[in-house]
């Protein structure tokens, strides 16, 4: 298949304006495939050879103006449109299209539960050709028609308000110029919630086996949606420009959620079936309110081309913090930020695949889907809340609303929005978007403290880029392959920073505490030489980028090192402690402090923690980074121990149920990290952990993987816990946990799973992922060993084979990360030059063996 060029799509934006999309969909003509006719009605401006894009199961027949096409004329997913005059034109398209078992085009799924089928489709970036004809590019908007022949007993939901014309025929009103991208349709028996709101249509929707689950939480969902529309229409002058709003959780969706104007699709794991935390409670709401930031960047206003996905995906990251934190009882969202979604960036940005947040060129639409990453979303969002510091929230949203003015229902790019921005404001605008918008890496701040005279404390801050970086890339690699990249611009100035530095002091009433002193504004480069000074005696601590308001490493000078190492429970802000636990991490990932002393720190100071959010971010870095991977084999047990015991200290602490959010987690990482199955399996015995809380399905799931991995249950445990949930989430629990046996039969069966070239036997998206989390595992280390050879030439053959997203869940999943060894890193490299894996495969094998390259440099350091 033909992936879409830059050039191409520019010379064809020149070329056609379309104009309307007639699309009728027959759902009902088997299991395998479903048929799409397809009536487009555009003009060309000058005579002309162009094409349109079309994946098909067959092509029936094409007709353009009335006259016929030669269907054959195909070439692979391009229809090639001859001769074109200038002028008005109609093009028909008639074909069978193939039902989708990878998340990809129209995605079909039958519930386990109850035997319920139900479509959704997913178009995004370039997938609306596999289920109806388009040209397919962002700057071609149309109107779209859209009707569906579905069972008789099942609901269409659509970009639009849907009207059932019976016989089992649904119609979508018309939508607005959008996008090929943004058009949805999700169709069956579907268990919905409707309302109405500010004369709009609301409602939410799941698979009716997920029924009870979504009406629990039913009056949460609609009372964030209600509130995160009101704060948008608040912030924003331009109404919300669709005719309704469904929210859809869809089973195996690839992503987190997915802006459809008028109907988001969300994965269905957002529909509780068992015990969540607050957070991630936060989490959900998050995702509602960033969806819906969507319906204007990059609904109402479009990007040109995929070189400013940044306009879509850091403007929404930014504002569903941010709203979330305004208009909801979540009012501590920049703390989860802080700790899950940043590091996210700061680790995308220091692999040899960084980018800038927008890119000058993405050459093409495979290009532009490896840019959806830590950069594009959690380094662009921290990027516009540090404008936001610099610049002031009313002149940003000034020049946002200019914006949505200036190109509401069209297509913009960087410089349209920067030049709305200038318009609102006194300041360089475009300095800053080349500062931070153009170049690549992560400065690093370091505190340089010092007493003056006369009872005075001055602070220098050392500000570098990564050694040796620049804007752009280097054509020199070193011994490991990695290109370096910086953050200097191109004319050897830094990047500025607007922070705060916070000054602490031990509390003199609690040997525990720390108590905020004073917090100092500077203005990076401009402060770097010392030009901070304030009245007193040198603080026991000092934390730059104290309310975490930039996108930079700090570093702690070694007086505050020791504080932090017996005071950092103290510090009374939980956005600060983000910072600080992030700092230290960094410092591992560096070399710069021990993997060890982490784990020291977080045995210490973790059961003093009352943020849920930092203590499943430190927890997570701690088993999945330091235990599995930055400790040599022969330290890992002793590193579970302290694990261990930590989770029991947590355990303990929440006897009195005041916190079970807190003693969750506890839960989930006692039984993750768990050495030794005795006390895990007497849970799953009985059915409860001591205490509370009772084992549901998700913890129980749970308790049978470690039990696997330890070699403490068997495939009659395991198929007797899917009689007990057959449910979806049961048959994935299934199969991670038949993977995790370490049996030579149960490792050879998943592989073959995951690997073997039977069309008809290939796993979906979902159960594939669930199969590669079960296969590796550290303490199988020599049983998987001769598969970690056979993973390449595997990986690369069912890539090809079955595209991105599963090269996404192989690179990603599958990828033997417990290998920390020479051997792996050579294997991988190997590859890389000479097995040509497809460009999402090769993304995932470049970020996986940079963080192989690094886990190695820890461990020997």
């Amino acid at each position: 298949m033909s992936v879409l060029t830059r050039d191409e799509a520019q010379n064809r934006a020149q070329l056609l304006d379309v104009h309307r999309y007639t699309i009728e969909l027959d759902l009902t003509t088997g299991d395998e495939t479903f048929d799409s006719r397809t009536v487009i009605r555009f003009s060309a401006r000058t005579d002309a050879d162009t094409f349109v894009e079309i994946k098909p199961a067959e092509l029936r027949s094409v007709t353009l103006d009335g006259q016929p096409l030669d269907a054959d004329t195909l070439d692979g997913n391009r229809l090639p449109l001859k001769n074109l005059a200038a002028g008005e034109h109609e093009l028909r398209v008639d074909a069978r299209m193939r039902y989708s078992r990878t998340g990809e085009g129209m995605h079909r799924f039958t519930d386990p539960t109850d035997g319920e089928t139900y479509v959704y489709t997913q178009l995004f970036l370039d997938d609306v050709q596999r289920v109806f004809a388009a040209f397919d590019q962002p700057d071609l908007k149309a109107v779209f028609d859209l009707t569906v022949t579905a069972p008789e007993n099942w609901t269409v939901l659509a970009n639009g308000v849907t009207e059932h014309l019976g016989g089992g025929r649904w119609q979508a009103a018309a939508t607005p110029l959008i996008s090929t991208y943004l058009v949805a349709v999700a169709a069956g028996p579907w268990h919905s919630v409707r309302t109405e709101h500010r004369g709009l249509p609301f409602g939410i929707h799941c698979r009716r086996s997920l029924a009870p689950y979504l009406d629990a939480d039913a009056d949460e969902l609609l009372d964030i949606t209600r509130a995160c529309f009101d704060r948008y229409h608040e912030k924003f002058e331009e109404p919300y420009p669709f005719d309704s709003y469904d929210q859809a959780f869809v089973p195996e969706f690839n992503a987190g959620a997915m802006e459809n104007p008028g109907l988001v699709t969300f994965r269905d794991e957002f529909v509780y079936r068992s015990a969540v935390t607050d957070t991630e409670r936060q989490t959900r709401a998050m995702v509602v309110a960033h969806e819906m930031a969507h319906m204007w960047f990059g609904d109402l206003v479009t990007l040109a081309w995929w070189d400013d996905i940044w306009l879509n995906e850091s403007f929404a990251e930014y504002m569903g913090y941010q709203t979330l934190t305004e208009a909801t009882r979540f009012t501590d969202t920049w703390t989860d930020f802080g700790v899950t979604r940043k590091p996210w960036g700061y680790d995308a940005d220091q692999r040899p695949s960084t980018h800038p947040v927008a890119p000058e060129n993405v050459e093409d639409t495979a290009s532009a889907l490896l840019n959806f990453d830590g950069i594009s979303y959690a380094k662009g969002a921290s990027a516009l809340r540090q404008l936001v510091a610099w610049l002031g929230e009313k002149d940003f949203l000034a020049g946002i609303n200019t914006h949505f003015r200036r190109h509401r229902f069209a297509n913009a790019g960087l410089a349209d929005f920067i030049d709305s921005l200038a318009s609102a404001t006194e300041r360089d605008v475009h300095a800053w978007a080349d500062a931070w918008l153009r170049t690549t890496g992560v400065d690093t701040l370091t505190p340089e403290p010092r007493n003056g005279d006369n009872g005075w404390f001055h602070l220098g801050i050392a500000h570098r880029g990564d050694p040796g970086l620049r804007s752009g890339p280097d054509p020199d690699q070193d011994r490991e392959g990695l290109t370096h990249r910086g953050t200097l611009r191109p004319d050897g100035r830094k990047r500025p920073h607007r922070i705060t530095v916070g000054l602490y002091d031990r509390d003199l009433h609690d040997a525990h505490r720390l108590t905020l002193r004073q917090r100092l504004e500077a203005d990076l480069p401009a402060t770097e030489a010392g030009a901070l000074s304030t009245a007193g005696t040198r603080p026991a601590l000092v934390v730059l980028n104290d309310q975490d308001l930039t996108y930079a490493k700090i570093r702690f000078d070694p007086e505050s090192l020791n504080t932090l190492r017996t005071h950092l429970s103290g510090l009374p802000d939980p956005l600060t402690r983000a910072v600080v636990w992030n700092a230290l991490r960094d410092a591992v990932r560096d070399g710069d402090l021990p993997a060890a002393d982490f784990l020291d720190i977080a045995r210490t100071h973790l059961p003093h923690e009352t943020d849920l959010a930092l203590v499943q971010g430190v927890l997570a870095f701690a088993s999945t980074h330091i235990a599995d991977r930055y400790l040599t084999p022969d330290r890992r047990p002793a590193a579970l121990a302290t694990l261990t015991a930590l989770c029991r200290d947590l355990i303990r602490r929440t006897e009195d149920g005041d916190n079970p959010g807190l003693r969750l987690i506890a839960v989930r990482h006692c039984i993750d990290v768990a050495a030794h199955p005795d006390t895990v399996a007497a849970w799953l015995a009985d059915g409860i952990v001591p205490g509370g809380p009772e084992l549901d399905p998700e913890l129980r799931w749970r308790v049978l993987a470690r039990l696997a991995v330890l070699g403490a249950t068997d495939e009659a445990a395991i198929a007797e816990e899917l009689r007990r949930d057959p449910s979806a989430t049961g048959q994935e629990g299934a199969a991670r946990c038949r993977a995790s046996l370490p049996d030579e039969d149960a490792k050879s069966r998943a592989w073959q799973a995951m690997f073997g070239a039977d069309d008809r036997a290939d796993l979906s998206n979902y159960l594939f992922t669930a199969t590669a989390q079960g296969f590796w595992q550290p303490e199988q280390a020599d049983l998987v060993r001769p598969y970690v050879a056979r993973y390449y030439q595997d990986a690369v053959a069912v890539a090809a084979r079955r595209g991105p997203a599963i090269a996404e869940a192989a690179g990603r999943w599958a990828f033997p990360a417990h290998a920390v060894d020479a051997e792996n890193l050579e294997l991988g490299e190997t590859c890389l030059r000479e097995a040509d894996p497809i460009p999402a495969l090769r993304r995932k094998l470049v970020d996986q063996l940079d963080d192989l390259a690094r886990a190695l440099r820890v461990q020997r350091a």
